[in-house]
């Protein structure tokens, strides 16, 4: 060994992270009840994500717990902060991110805790808002030659997040941000969610963990996760996420994409070994190379990971130590 080194160096773990096996995070839960019935979540899930109750009751309640406490010290912390400015008591909401792959399950997570951190005790009010609406039009995509790149970093409006986030936290009322039809695969004009001063905001997209860039004149630039207090990455293994894209894609053939305004219409009367092979295609022409360049490059930064085995099953939760 090298005697520059401490000896104690071989012994230390270096992992930002505690790992929990699914049991062993399961017996975190401790009192939190169960406020959701399998009705709630047929509700809340997304197509070909098979999440079951007992993974809210061994996952989610725990992580609910967890963001109850962490909720109740940030707000001590504000309210000290403001007791040392002299300033007026405001409302500053706890903003939780949450990323992933395509095809991961981040938006039943979402919703998931979304419904059930509006039912704690002092009932919050929670919001949800995606990163789709703030995606880049159509039309200025295919102006700008992007359309192939279509949810990797540079086809969102990115001062448009910063300025929304910032509004959000400052407390302001009544912010606005875009809506996003995936039916039309476009934002659509003139439609947006008001966002009220939430006591909660979960914001949720693929690339809301990326770091921040450098300016040109070497000054960084604030990005999204630089507003968030809380972030979940949802992680699974390549292939186990081509194969869910690919399920999901074949059963939208079935039902969204029949819809003559669908923008995917063209692909509901494909024969099936076809529809498989465009499928395939856009996976990893696409959803493969953003998840290799772009989304698994911003996990490290995540304060809570959610691994899932090959049937959607979370297997192991990893904490950031604090």
């Amino acid at each position: 060994m090298d005697k520059r080194l401490s000896p104690l160096s071989e012994a230390i773990d270096l992992s930002p992270y505690r790992l929990f096996s699914r049991d062993a995070w399961a017996n975190l839960r401790a009192d939190t009840p169960l406020t959701l019935t399998v009705s709630d979540l047929r509700k809340l899930q997304s197509l070909n994500d098979p999440t079951s109750l007992d993974d809210v009751i061994e996952i989610y309640l725990p992580l609910s717990r967890l963001l109850s406490l962490y909720v109740a010290a940030t707000q001590g912390l504000f309210k000290a902060t403001q007791r040392f400015l002299m300033a007026e008591d405001g409302k500053v909401p706890y903003i939780i991110g949450v990323a992933g792959s395509v095809a991961a399950g981040k938006s039943t997570t979402a919703r998931i805790l979304q419904a059930l951190l509006s039912r704690w005790a002092n009932t919050p009010k929670v919001e949800l808002v995606t990163t789709d609406g703030f995606l880049l039009p159509n039309a200025e995509l295919q102006r700008q030659g992007l359309m192939e790149r279509k949810g990797f970093p540079e086809s969102y409006d990115a001062p448009a997040i910063l300025k929304f986030l910032a509004r959000v936290k400052a407390g302001e009322r009544n912010v606005a941000a875009p809506v996003y039809s995936h039916l039309v695969y476009d934002v659509v004009p003139g439609e947006e969610i008001v966002i009220d001063r939430p006591d909660i905001l979960i914001f949720e997209g693929i690339n809301v963990l990326q770091g921040p860039r450098k300016a040109r004149d070497g000054q960084p630039i604030p990005f999204v996760s630089d507003f968030f207090d809380f972030t979940v990455y949802i992680d699974a293994a390549e292939a186990d996420l081509h194969r869910w894209y690919v399920q999901r894609f074949m059963r939208l053939r079935q039902t969204a994409f029949r819809d003559p305004k669908s923008y995917f219409r063209k692909y509901a009367e494909l024969s099936e070994d076809a529809a498989i092979d465009i499928a395939n295609g856009l996976w990893e022409r696409i959803n493969l190379v953003n998840l290799r360049e772009n989304i698994v490059p911003s996990r490290p930064r995540a304060s809570l990971i959610m691994r899932k085995g090959t049937d959607h099953r979370i297997e192991e939760v990893a904490l950031r130590k604090l």
